[in-house]
């Protein structure tokens, strides 16, 4: 890929009078300009032992912790190196969509596989190939409910702001209405859904556990929904689906999620992969593709694209979606991870977050100020109030080599995982008792 040129410069300047940008640096603008590197960070012509010793001196700006209390999202578990060996391999690294099945066995092989596992997980019918992370897959889902008549999505206030911002993005493009279901007590308000739902409803998304950690009674909320005839999307953690009702049990319609926690490391936020899974009424409208298992013309097992919903080729003005792609490597990841991990390690990982969480909000509730906010059951996170500035608290932690809990509306949202020890546990209640004390 070294040697790809994919347009000349002439070409590119021709592309940006087109849409109105004076040059490329524009298209940037959103960045603030103390991030951006002004001019080539490593001069021209450095030999291999220059570039090696510019990037280790940049590399060692990066901040490493080594105890990790937040989430929001983004969760710090463990990574079997068996995982890492597997999706290093050369023929997976450059995986892609897989065009001509026949010479693709492997990639649709790995892509079934996790269409599978994904299934299992949610206890829904069917899966497609993956989209690009958890926030994406709610905005497709939402996509996939809107009708002629029932265009608008209701969102749980109690959902991730991403997940808020890319849904309302989704339907501002399409001239939808997305509107929040408000929370009550840090979950989703079942009387204000009832208030809200109406013939022009097409569905309601609500995040399992929701953006405070907080278990949601998400099989009532279900059956709200259904009663007026909205369809039911559910996002959903796939650690804490090992030990939870099922979307399916649930009653969802669409179970989405990011498959982040099953084996992909934090990198910087990505990149990681959003899962889709549905019951079979609504299989045909998932976007995408979706990998399916027969035989060849000598009856061995073998693998095919089943479904490619692709519209944008052929039939744009009908199209629900545009998405034309998958996040292979990343899927293959998580099947790793799974496959490695097996049900009983997935369980396992699962009550180690649960019962660790609760060692954790005990101790942290316990201290002069950091009071749990909700009087909820939650799963590995959980809000606690802060008596002062989190800025100044977390520059205390700093210090110990902790990242503290991510700041909330409320208080601060602390996220324990299988990685944190006893230990790490009794320490932050420690540092944490120091820092307010003075």
């Amino acid at each position: 890929m070294g040697y790809y040129v994919p347009s000349t410069e002439s070409e590119q300047g021709e592309m940006l009078r087109k849409i109105g940008v004076g040059s490329w640096k524009s298209l940037f603008s959103a960045i603030p300009c103390e991030l951006m590197i002004d001019g080539p960070d490593i001069p021209d012509g450095s030999s291999e032992i220059e570039v090696r010793r510019r990037m280790e001196s940049i590399a060692v700006k990066n901040r490493v912790y080594p105890s990790i209390f937040r989430g929001a999202g983004a969760y710090n578990h463990y990574i079997p190196a068996l995982v890492k060996q597997i999706v290093s391999k050369e023929e997976f690294v450059t995986c892609y969509t897989p065009y001509q099945a026949e010479l693709s066995q492997g990639t649709l092989q790995a892509i079934f596989e996790f269409q599978t596992m994904m299934c299992e997980l949610t206890g829904l019918d069917v899966s497609n190939a993956s989209v690009y992370d958890g926030a994406s897959a709610a905005a497709e889902a939402a996509a996939m409910c809107r009708e002629k008549k029932r265009g608008k999505v209701l969102i749980s206030g109690a959902s991730s702001p991403h997940v808020i911002n890319t849904v309302k993005t989704y339907c501002y493009a399409a001239n939808a209405e997305a509107v929040l279901v408000p929370a009550r007590d840090g979950a989703t308000d079942p009387d204000a859904l009832r208030d809200l739902l109406d013939d022009e409803t097409a569905c309601l998304y609500v995040q399992q556990p929701n953006r405070f950690g907080i278990i949601e009674d998400a099989g009532t909320l279900g059956e709200i929904a259904h009663a007026a005839g909205t369809k039911y999307i559910m996002g959903v953690n796939p650690v804490a689906a090992a030990v939870l009702r099922t979307p399916s049990e649930c009653g969802a319609d669409i179970a989405v999620g990011d498959a982040q926690p099953l084996g992909m490391p934090l990198s910087f936020g990505g990149p990681y992969v959003g899962f889709m899974t549905a019951s079979n009424d609504m299989a045909r409208k998932l976007p995408g593709r979706i990998a399916g298992q027969t035989v060849d013309m000598s009856g061995d097992r073998a693998f095919v694209l089943t479904l490619q919903a692709r519209e944008q080729h052929i039939r744009r003005e009908k199209a629900s979606s545009n998405v034309c792609s998958n996040q292979a490597l990343c899927a293959l990841t998580a099947s790793a991870y799974l496959t490695v991990m097996g049900p009983g390690g997935l369980r396992d990982v699962a009550r180690q977050c649960f019962s660790k969480a609760h060692y954790a909000a005990e101790a942290i509730s316990g201290i002069k100020g950091f009071e749990l906010v909700y009087a909820r059951e939650f799963f590995h996170e959980f809000v606690t109030s802060c008596p002062i500035d989190p800025s100044l608290l977390q520059g205390e932690l700093d210090k110990r080599g902790i990242l503290g809990g991510y700041s909330v509306d409320g208080g601060l949202l602390w996220c324990v995982t299988e990685m944190n020890t006893r230990g790490q546990i009794d320490e932050l209640a420690a540092a944490l008792k120091e820092a307010t004390a003075r």
